[in-house]
């Protein structure tokens, strides 16, 4: 099952916390985020098919966002892009012993069930890069998650998908656990770079933001923006 969160964007709900989003293309579609392991067949059963999709572009190289990366890309063809800071981390499998702040985050990482088959991606994303053949959609860089983390801004929509930037759980917004975050002190700046004039804000965790709701996105971006 898919929801359309704005005019050729589509969430995916990959497990019951988290999304994955499908965009329409010039060139078939982009599927932005792939999920844990079981992903693609989720992603499979919502869609009736894989064939459509041609690119694959990673927010970042965190297990519930690339673990069935693998799977997809060898299944469909589709090309993958990820930002260039964080394309190590997904051809080593695993996040590093220094990709998280706390202490809790790397004894996690230690865990073989959050490692995932290694991959390399096809395309190296910078801030600013428009995704090709994706129909308008733009890179925005936003560390601190980690070192490569980006936001995509889908124009033709007018959707900003967050990524993990931004969560969405208990009918709060936040911006997750310092401890598995790469580097925290750098995620109020990253909030800073978002668009806030958008129609719809699109979460990997939680539900998407439109409305009434995108009262809370711009209050949570002022809120960081005086601390």
């Amino acid at each position: 099952m898919t929801t359309e969160i704005a005019p050729g964007v589509r969430c995916l709900a990959t497990t019951k916390r988290d999304n994955a989003f499908l965009l329409d293309g010039d060139e078939g579609y982009t599927l932005v985020d792939v999920g844990w392991g079981s992903a693609p067949k989720r992603i499979e059963a919502a869609l009736g098919s894989l064939s459509d999709i041609r690119r694959v572009v990673l927010t970042h190289a965190h297990p519930d966002h690339v673990k069935g990366a693998a799977e997809l890309a060898a299944r469909t063809g589709a090309r993958l892009f990820i930002h260039a800071a964080d394309a190590p981390w997904l051809a080593a499998g695993r996040v590093p012993p220094a990709g998280r702040a706390g202490f809790a985050g790397r004894l996690l990482d230690r865990v073989p069930l959050v490692h995932w088959t290694p991959v390399t991606a096809d395309v190296l994303l910078r801030d600013g890069d428009s995704v090709a053949g994706a129909g308008g959609l733009r890179v925005i860089h936003t560390p601190g998650h980690t070192p490569g983390h980006i936001a995509l801004h889908y124009e033709p929509g007018n959707a900003v998908l967050v990524g993990d930037a931004i969560f969405n759980r208990a009918a709060e917004l936040g911006i997750g656990p310092a401890a598995l975050a790469a580097d925290p002190a750098q995620r109020p700046a990253s909030l800073g770079r978002l668009p806030r004039d958008v129609a719809a804000v699109g979460l990997a965790h939680g539900d998407a933001l439109r409305g009434n709701d995108l009262d809370r996105y711009h209050a949570l971006l002022d809120r960081w923006e005086t601390t």
